[in-house]
């Protein structure tokens, strides 16, 4: 029994140990350095692995979601990303599409595919604010949280092996089972640990890029406004890591420190204003056509030739509206 749970200790241990983040010998807040830096997790999962499943997953999200397909869209939201991408540490290449859906919500697989939603864009004022959601993101890729996130899962699993030939409660031994096996790990949700980390990355990203970092904090304060507003409509985005106080405070807090005030920014672009236009325009377009597809029509019957059709009355009636005959009628 003391065997096990020595083995048990020694287990978490090691995940404790490997589940250390890579750069904690390097100078993360160090913004002249991005891209010679190491940000990733440690993990057991080699980086072609991780790839792999972000692939499965994409195609599983590109069957089942509504996708825009308009090319001029895509391609606006894919430059900026990768614009963004090229002054990160993200070591792998960025793979964004757009889903349709009004709500406002990004998220990430691993391997670098990152999705956004309409809304998103919708939402946004100017470009900056669409260009800090995607740097947020592409701060998780860079991380490797997902990767970390599953490797501690692995070694949690590795270490309670031996309690389950220890003597112990039935209420333990099935907790130990949830604990194991209770977990998704298609869509796992990043820790408060792991979103601070990607505010922290993300807003080095984004001010590298050009952008103003502090549309980030403006883009959570419209949010947290729009809550107290409306109780209850904060967007998918921040359901599982809201943007509250203290977070906004410690963003504004990191930009002051780590990042030099620069003499302008790129804030926004018209081509901005016009990929919203008509994404706006397309949006409003095919919901209208969706709209028309469910509801009944009424089609008038055509006769098939004039033999079959039904002999005219007397005069001409064509430009008459039609009558309701009796079947009695002769």
């Amino acid at each position: 029994m003391r065997s096990s749970r020595a083995a048990c200790v020694l287990a978490m241990l090691a995940l404790g140990s490997l589940a250390l983040p890579a750069w904690a010998d390097d100078k993360k807040d160090n913004v002249n350095d991005i891209g010679n830096r190491r940000v990733a997790h440690r993990s057991i999962i080699s980086q072609e692995k991780e790839i792999a499943e972000g692939k499965q997953y994409a195609m599983e999200i590109d069957h089942q979601a509504k996708l825009i397909t308009d090319p001029v869209i895509n391609e606006y939201v894919n430059r900026v990303s990768q614009n963004v991408a090229r002054n990160s540490d993200l070591a792998i290449p960025l793979t964004v599409k757009v889903i349709d859906s009004p709500e406002i919500n990004a998220f990430t697989l691993p391997g670098g595919f990152i999705y956004v939603n309409s809304g998103t864009l919708m939402a946004a004022d100017e470009e900056d604010e669409l260009a800090g959601v995607i740097a947020h993101e592409i701060a998780h890729a860079a991380a490797r949280h997902w990767a970390s996130t599953m490797t501690r899962m692995t070694l949690l699993q590795y270490a309670t092996l031996p309690l389950l030939f220890t003597p112990m409660s039935i209420g333990t031994y099935y907790g130990l089972s949830a604990a194991m096996n209770g977990i998704p790990l298609a869509f796992l949700k990043f820790n408060r640990n792991q979103e601070a980390e990607a505010d922290f990355l993300g807003l080095q990203y984004m001010y590298k890029a050009g952008y103003d970092p502090n549309s980030y904090v403006a883009f959570f304060g419209k949010v947290v406004q729009e809550e107290r507003r409306m109780p209850g409509s904060v967007p998918a985005i921040f359901a599982d890591h809201p943007p509250t106080p203290d977070r906004i405070v410690k963003c504004e807090q990191e930009i002051k420190t780590i990042l030099p005030q620069k003499p302008q920014y790129l804030v926004s672009t018209s081509e901005f204003d016009d990929i919203k236009a008509r994404l706006q325009t397309m949006l409003t377009t095919r919901r209208r056509g969706g709209t028309r597809q469910n509801q009944p029509t009424l089609d008038k019957r055509q006769p098939e030739n004039k033999d079959t059709a039904r002999p005219a009355s007397k005069g001409d009636d064509s430009d008459k509206p039609p009558v309701l005959r009796r079947r009695d009628d002769p």
